[in-house]
């Protein structure tokens, strides 16, 4: 008797007509297409956020790896030898001799400071390029996102509207299911773009603490060429070496002459 009761009381009790499927449903192709262009301008954001951190994270460990090792090799072509074969410092590196290289075969009066200034500067540019592919579609979404959701915010309002007009009166069944649709659309719109700008500023800022890295290393480098290898930057003692300690030096001893004194001449 109880089992049939509540089964009375289930089938009498209303369904639920404004959830997220069905107010997508009621939206249509325009709905759909929405959530669509919204997902995968999310998708993309989180794909570029987490390939450019670990991207970034390789290239700030080669330059841990550079500052300890790279400088107590006794030439460039050394200490090139023992740094990764795709690494941005070793790009550097190699540019920098072969641009030493090339200076040296060049019939006009070319400065070679100029010469591998140029060089060098141009291997920057580069690596740094390649570090900043991806933001711009970090920027478009973060931009764009809102608007979209906008957009489908403004067909459910116009939907609303319509069913209003059809209906003749503002019932609630008849407006909640359009105005829900439009509020979902415009927090989608405000759910991927949120986190598309967070994820450009924060890459941004890595982006230009690794050029001001590279381009220290650079200049470190020029410096190098240009000297012949007299000139390289101080490194710091390895972790667990004892400094060496400091020379007594001898206590300097002086010596004082006494000069005798003559009397006086008589007149």
């Amino acid at each position: 008797m109880l089992i049939e009761i509540l089964a009375v009381a289930a089938e009498a009790a209303p369904q639920n007509k404004f959830g997220f499927a069905e107010a997508l449903e009621q939206g249509g192709f325009i709905a759909y297409a929405t959530v669509v262009v919204l997902g995968i301008m999310s998708f993309g954001s989180f794909y570029i956020l987490f390939t450019k951190w670990f991207e970034q994270n390789k290239v700030i460990k080669q330059g841990h790896e550079v500052r300890s090792n790279f400088w107590r090799t006794n030439s460039l072509r050394e200490g090139a030898g023992k740094l990764t074969k795709n690494s941005a410092y070793r790009q550097l590196v190699d540019d920098g001799i072969a641009a030493e290289e090339q200076h040296s075969r060049m019939t006009d009066s070319l400065e070679a400071h100029d010469w591998l200034h140029g060089s060098l500067a141009r291997s920057e540019d580069l690596v740094n390029a390649r570090l900043a592919s991806g933001l711009p579609f970090l920027a478009s979404v973060g931009a764009t996102a809102p608007f979209i959701g906008l957009f489908g915010t403004v067909v459910g309002i116009y939907r609303a509207l319509i069913s209003i007009g059809i209906a003749g009166s503002a019932s609630i069944d008849k407006v909640a299911g359009p105005v829900g649709e439009a509020l979902i659309m415009t927090a989608l719109g405000l759910l991927v773009a949120v986190p598309a700008v967070l994820a450009y500023n924060y890459l941004q800022a890595r982006n230009k603490r690794i050029a001001e890295q590279l381009r220290g290393f650079s200049t470190d480098v020029l410096a190098n060429i240009t000297s012949k290898g007299a000139v390289k930057p101080v490194v710091a003692a390895p972790a667990g070496t004892k400094p060496a300690a400091p020379v007594a030096q001898k206590p300097v001893t002086t010596t004082t002459t006494t000069t005798a004194t003559q009397p006086p001449l008589k007149k």
